[in-house]
């Protein structure tokens, strides 16, 4: 199983965003040997959330032979031309490095800024996917044809997001090439289960895992219930057993159960201070696992 690494686009207490913040995680996980970079994406939230695609577009000069992905952007609230406009760019300039996982969200505001009825999320998603999908190998949609096209032979590979419900996993099927789970929306048994339902071989990953490798349990349990807890609206209890907050005998064993679920790559997602996170994470956590990298 592989590790990729979102990059620090949402403010977790005062630590703030910043462009190096950005640069130095991505130079950890590419110094660690961590296997991608990606960027999720809302328009608004409730606390300061970076732009995505523009964030994963200024570290592709640093990001070495990572892979670059969005985990997930939103293809209806930002149009699928627009959208395909950026994604092309970023596989352009990052020379054919680029995974477009895409959803249509799960939070009403994005849809209310950009003044979308939220309730037709599903039915636009799937001709946004199509128009993109077109688009992003190269061939003409909406009356549109990229130029300059993405670089990679076939097109980019367009993963569709989903928390694993039998109508998500057969939208998948229908339209991506490649699965993208939640890690704080699922358990390593369903994950299982999703991935049986889809044809063998299926791609997929794991898109925000939550990480802090902390020294003790007590200091995992606080940054459950002061820092996590609250932006996500979750009980820490529940979270606790789904995310890689904690020792790193517990981070490893999250990861554990996702390998022998049939879990292809894991995005962690560092609760702040990010390259000492990660290289916790490569030191102390990957060897409980297998084989790093």
């Amino acid at each position: 199983m592989e590790l990729g690494v979102h990059l620090p686009l949402m403010q977790f207490g005062d630590e703030p965003l910043s462009a190096q913040r950005i640069r130095s995680a991505v130079d950890a996980a590419r110094d660690c040997g961590f296997a991608a970079v990606s960027a999720n994406d809302h328009l608004v939230f409730q606390t300061p959330w970076l732009d995505g695609p523009a964030a994963l577009a200024s570290v592709i000069d640093r990001s070495g032979a990572m892979e670059l992905a969005t985990t997930v952007a939103l293809a209806v609230v930002r149009g699928p031309v627009p959208l395909a406009k950026a994604l092309a760019a970023i596989d352009v300039l990052s020379d054919g490095r680029l995974i477009a996982g895409v959803g249509p969200g799960s939070s009403a505001a994005d849809y209310a800024a950009a003044g979308i009825p939220f309730e037709e999320r599903w039915k636009r998603f799937e001709k946004a996917v199509a128009v993109l999908r077109a688009l992003l190998r190269g061939e003409a949609a909406a009356g549109v044809q990229l130029a300059p096209a993405p670089v990679q032979p076939g097109g980019v590979p367009v993963w569709i997001g989903s928390w694993g419900s039998d109508a998500g996993l057969a939208r998948v099927a229908r339209l991506g090439d490649g699965w993208l789970a939640s890690a704080y929306n699922t358990t390593p048994a369903r994950f299982a289960a999703g991935r049986a339902a889809l044809p063998d071989g299926f791609p997929n990953a794991l898109a925000t895992m939550w990480t802090w490798v902390a020294k003790d349990r007590t200091e995992g349990e606080r940054v459950l219930a002061k820092v996590l807890a609250p932006v996500l609206a979750r009980e820490a209890d529940e979270l606790g057993a789904q995310v890689c907050v904690g020792t790193p005998e517990h981070c490893a064993e999250v990861l554990r159960r996702y390998a022998g679920a049939g879990c292809d790559r894991v995005y962690l997602w560092p609760l702040g201070e990010e390259r000492r996170q990660l290289e916790l994470v490569a030191s102390a956590v990957a060897p409980l696992i297998g084989s790093w990298p």
